[in-house]
């Protein structure tokens, strides 16, 4: 279980049986509904779909059933169709044997803890309420309201462009279709991976992964594209190559949208968290917005957005959220945002970041196994306090220094101690601080 959000491994951590019982819990405490319930395309979640259904009606919870979709289109349907919340059946990024629940409220808004905890304890207890009528049940498709909606938040210009998409057998194919349908755009569009299949004969689909990246590289410099787009399995993560087929790290990406929405709403706010930040802080303030520290996932984003009133925010993860899509995360939009540049600057998407890749370097994110997260932290800690210039607890471990910082993190979905290392004196000084701090975890019992 995450804090937010459920994840397991089949059969030892997440069954039908359980699915119904987390069905019936979220019904009991959000009340009758109606629920917005989707899955995505693994092999796995159609069984635990059908039984997270049955457990909302037999809770008398009224359900609309998405059938097979996107995180985000789950997040549009509840608010487009004022249902109480909704749920999406799937497991991401995470390995094929595995599967878990997405959460929403009304309004699209993330569940509050204690909501989210009441409904797991009462998961976990099955004390359930008896008496109430079996609630109804309506299949519905949102998805031409949808692909309307997300048009219209991102025109594209006029300027031709040929682009390679990578819907990597997840479900991105069928939403990114219609939404091209509604816009009809002057593209030549080069698909791979299209059609959605739960056994992922490719891999699972998640481009973070520099081992992801190689087709879709590839297949950009194949077709001549002017722009590589490739999502995770439920598409609420979006990821970009340039024409040379270089994979464009997620945190610039985040400036690049922050300093175009910006150019529209001076003073706006846009909201980041600590993993990478040092562009991202830089674009914002050199474009006249206000950034806002959050922590790192989905719920903490967008409290800090409807808290703020923010325009948008970013993550390096590939998470992009929007204040015109309910302040969610969209896999669809971002990509919309940068075809959008292309088509108005004229520039390819290399040049509109190569200023910034080399001002800003970062290690990219690594990941370290470790038996005690908290010992390890606190040996970092104590090994560099005395030379640190700013240090805090808010998410993870995060110190600054003069001319670069880091933060170290525990994983809210794996069992794994992150770090991000980022620094504005050059390469070389990036992968030494990087290697310093690899010996210290490793030390610690890293691997």
């Amino acid at each position: 279980m995450k804090t937010y959000d459920i994840r397991g491994k089949l059969d030892r951590d997440l069954t039908p049986a359980l699915a119904y019982r987390f069905g019936r819990a979220f019904a009991q405490v959000l009340g009758n509904g109606p629920f917005v319930i989707g899955h995505d395309c693994r092999l796995s979640s159609p069984a635990l779909h059908n039984a997270f259904i049955n457990g909302v009606r037999h809770s008398g919870g009224d359900v609309f059933d998405l059938g097979q979709s996107g995180t985000e289109e789950v997040y549009f349907a509840v608010s487009h169709l004022r249902a109480a919340g909704g749920v999406e059946v799937t497991a991401s990024h995470n390995p094929i044997d595995y599967n878990g629940f997405k959460f929403v409220g009304a309004e699209s808004r993330p569940l509050p803890q204690e909501v989210f905890c009441a409904i797991c304890d009462l998961a976990e207890t099955a004390q359930f309420s008896a008496g109430a009528a079996q609630g109804a049940y309506r299949q519905v498709d949102t998805r031409a309201d949808y692909a309307a909606h997300i048009a219209q938040i991102a025109p594209v210009g006029t300027r031709p462009l040929r682009l390679l998409v990578n819907a990597g057998n997840g479900v991105a194919g069928a939403a990114f279709d219609a939404i091209v349908a509604r816009l009809a755009p002057p593209w030549t569009i080069h698909r791979i991976n299209h059609v959605a299949d739960g056994r992922f004969p490719r891999g699972i689909p998640n481009p973070l992964l520099p081992e992801n990246r190689a087709e879709t590289a590839q297949a950009v410099l194949d077709h001549g594209a002017d722009i590589g787009i490739a999502w995770d399995g439920d598409f609420d993560r979006c990821f970009f190559f340039d024409e040379a087929g270089t994979f464009v790290d997620g945190e610039f990406i985040v400036g690049l949208l922050a300093q175009a929405m910006l150019g529209d709403a001076p003073g706006a706010s846009i909201v980041m968290d600590r993993r990478v930040m040092l562009n991202i802080t830089d674009a914002i303030t050199a474009s006249g917005g206000q950034p806002v520290l959050a922590r790192a996932g989905h719920i903490f984003i967008k409290q800090a957005m409807r808290d703020t009133d923010a325009l948008y925010g970013g993550e390096m993860s590939g998470h992009h959220y929007f204040r015109d899509f309910m302040f969610c995360d969209s896999g669809m939009i971002p990509w919309l945002k940068v075809a959008g540049l292309l088509s108005s600057t004229g520039q390819p998407l290399s040049q509109l970041v190569a200023g910034r890749k080399t001002r800003f370097c970062a290690s990219g994110e690594m990941n370290f196994t470790v038996d005690d997260v908290a010992k390890v932290i606190a040996r970092v800690a104590a090994h560099f306090s005395p030379i640190a210039s700013h240090s805090d607890h808010a998410d993870g471990l995060s110190m600054s220094f003069v001319d670069w910082r880091f933060n170290l993190r525990a994983s809210s979905t794996e069992p794994l101690l992150r770090l991000n290392v980022e620094t504005t004196a050059g390469q070389a000084a990036c992968e030494a601080h990087t290697a310093q701090l690899r010996t210290i975890i490793e030390k610690n019992g890293g691997r």
